[in-house]
């Protein structure tokens, strides 16, 4: 049995930071940055509000979800 994977995105209070990841399990990734306790990116620019997640069935498919994702521009990112 394969477990639900999914690509999120988060972004700082300004909206001028975003970040893009994938987990197995976005209730404790989210809260893993909301309570900054991921070192990196994240915590070092407060990107901690989640505002997209999209589920994507097997981690193969998020990871490529999160490529294509990642080659956006960043207004594009934003829409």
């Amino acid at each position: 049995m394969h477990k639900e994977s999914y690509i999120y995105l988060l972004a700082n209070k300004h909206n001028n930071v975003l970040y893009t990841g994938v987990t197995n399990d976005l209730i404790r990734r989210v809260y893993e940055h909301k309570n900054k306790l991921v070192a990196g990116f994240t915590k070092k620019y407060n990107a901690d509000r989640l505002v997209y997640y999209e589920a994507c069935g097997s981690i193969i498919v998020a990871i490529e979800r999160e490529k294509q994702i990642k080659g956006w521009s960043r207004k594009r990112s934003m829409i």
